[in-house]
């Protein structure tokens, strides 16, 4: 593992013991150019990003659940956006949004030079928005947004979700916080949602320990 792995603001911490945690990133095969430096700049500039071992994890279930279409919200850079398009394959689509324009044009040169840029959609502005226009709905909605709009997420997506189909959550572990005494309200925002996810007649949940907590439900 690079020293720049080892100390990548993606890697987040909190959740597995250290070793456990540089034994699985430890594991992982190199990524292609596009990614790695990716990686390097989300580390560099402390752009949120899933990471690698996530990013794994979001390819797989796509893969696995034949997706061809999703839609992320909150996309930074792009990173897990390049993994979601290379996993719907050709005549798949994946919806990008991120609220800063600047991280979607640099979003946008990515994806050209990661050669799926005819995959993607890419809609700058508020996810939330976005997703309440929809009126189709997605084989997988991946939610990374700000933590304190977790539980509207919650609402919009099962409408916009298919039968079969994937809500997938980032940090829904929170580096751990969601254990602690006297939660701020961005960690009673998460414990809200995940209450929700584990409550709804709609969905079977888990929560996977992976990096900062992944949230995969499947709607019935």
């Amino acid at each position: 593992m690079t020293d720049q792995s080892a100390n990548a603001y993606w890697r987040m911490g909190g959740i597995t013991v250290p070793e456990v945690e540089d034994f699985l990133y430890a594991m992982l095969p190199p990524r292609d150019e596009v990614l790695a430096e990716m990686e390097v700049d989300a580390g560099k500039n402390d752009v949120p990003i899933v990471g690698p071992a996530v990013a794994r994890l979001l390819y797989q279930l796509a893969t696995i659940s034949g997706a061809k279409k999703i839609f992320e919200m909150g996309s930074a850079i792009g990173y897990s956006t390049i993994w979601w398009a290379r996993a719907v394959g050709d005549g798949g689509r994946v919806v990008y949004t991120d609220g800063d324009q600047k991280r979607a044009d640099k979003a946008r040169r990515y994806f050209d030079r990661a050669g799926v840029s005819q995959l993607i959609t890419i809609r700058v502005g508020d996810a939330l928005e976005f997703l309440s226009e929809e009126k189709e709905q997605y084989d997988i909605i991946f939610n990374d947004i700000d933590k304190t709009d977790y539980p509207r997420v919650f609402r919009l997506a099962l409408p916009r979700l298919k039968s079969g189909g994937l809500f997938i959550t980032d940090n829904v572990l929170w580096s751990g916080r969601v254990i602690k005494p006297n939660p701020d309200a961005t960690t009673k925002a998460i414990l809200e949602f995940n209450k929700l996810i584990y409550g709804s007649p709609e969905l079977f949940t888990t929560i996977l320990p992976l990096r900062d907590g992944v949230a995969v439900c499947v709607k019935k």
